[in-house]
C-alpha cells in the first residue's frame, strides 16, 4: 500500500447548517485537485446509536481516506442528518474548499451504496468521473433499505435509469451473509453487462461481507490496490 505519512488532514470544515467534512489530501498544491466522496448512506444519528461513532469517525473510513490521499487524491468525509439531501450540499461546496469539480468520484460500500448509485440517475444534476462500489446492495433493495435503514433514493429504477458514461468498479464478497445483497449485486451485474455500461468487477470467492477490515489476504490487499488504482486511473491520470 501506498505510504500515508505526508498526507494533509484538515477536519471539522463546516459545509452546511452545522455539518462538517473532513479533507484528507495529498501535500499542498497549487493545483485544483481531484477528490473521492466516501459516502455515508446512514443518518449519523442512526448509525452512532448502532456501532457507538458517526460513519466518518469510524477507523476503516480515515483508514480508507488515507489510502486515497496516499494515492493522489483528496478523500472527502462528512456527516449527515439527511443522507441524500446533505450528499448533494456537500458536492456542491468542493469547489470552494480546491477541489476540481470535474474530477470528482465517489467509494461506497454495503448499505452506502444505494445512495452513491442515485448520484449516476440519468436525471441527477451530479456528474461524477467515476464510483466504486464495494460488496454493497445495489437496486431494487427497498425491503433491506427499510429493514436496515439506509438511504435509498434510486428505489423503483433499473440499469436502463443510469448513465452510461460513468466508469463502476464493483467488488463482490462470496461469502457475503447480509440478507439478499449478493442477489441484488448479481442482478445488477448481468443487467449491467448486457446494457454494457463501464464497469469493472471483482469477487472475493473466499471472503465475507467488508472483507477489507476483516479479511486479511494477499487476494485482499490486491483488490484494495485494485480500487485505488481504478480512482486514480480516472481522476488523476
Amino acid at each position: 500500500m501506498p505510504g500515508t505519512e505526508t498526507i494533509v488532514v484538515r477536519n471539522d470544515l463546516e459545509y452546511a447548517n452545522g455539518l462538517t467534512m473532513d479533507l484528507y489530501a495529498p501535500p499542498a498544491s497549487d493545483e485544483r485537485m481531484p477528490a473521492v466522496v466516501i459516502v455515508a448512506g446512514f443518518p449519523d444519528d442512526g448509525f452512532q446509536k448502532m456501532v457507538g461513532c458517526r460513519f466518518k469517525e469510524m477507523q476503516s473510513t480515515i483508514d480508507w481516506a488515507r489510502l486515497i490521499a496516499a494515492s493522489g487524491m483528496t478523500a472527502v468525509l462528512y456527516t449527515n442528518r439527511d443522507p441524500a439531501a446533505d450528499l448533494h450540499a456537500l458536492l456542491q461546496v468542493l469547489p470552494s474548499r480546491g477541489i476540481d469539480a470535474t474530477r470528482v468520484g465517489v467509494w461506497a460500500s454495503s448499505g452506502n451504496v444505494p445512495l452513491a448509485l442515485s448520484l449516476l440517475l440519468q436525471e441527477s444534476d451530479v456528474h461524477l468521473r467515476c464510483a466504486a462500489l464495494c460488496y454493497g446492495y445495489m437496486l431494487g433493495v427497498e425491503e433491506q433499505a427499510q429493514t436496515f435503514r439506509f438511504a435509498n433514493p434510486a428505489r423503483g429504477k433499473t440499469i436502463e435509469s443510469l448513465r452510461r458514461d460513468v466508469p463502476l468498479f464493483v467488488t463482490r464478497a462470496g461469502q457475503d451473509s447480509f440478507p439478499g445483497l449478493n442477489e441484488s449485486l448479481d442482478r445488477f451485474l448481468s443487467a449491467a453487462i448486457a446494457s454494457n455500461l463501464p464497469i469493472a468487477f471483482t469477487n472475493h470467492p473466499d471472503a465475507p461481507h467488508a472483507f477489507d477490515l476483516v479479511h486479511d489476504s494477499d487476494t485482499t490487499r490486491a483488490i484494495i490496490r485494485q480500487i485505488l488504482a481504478f480512482l486514480r486511473g480516472h481522476l488523476v491520470t
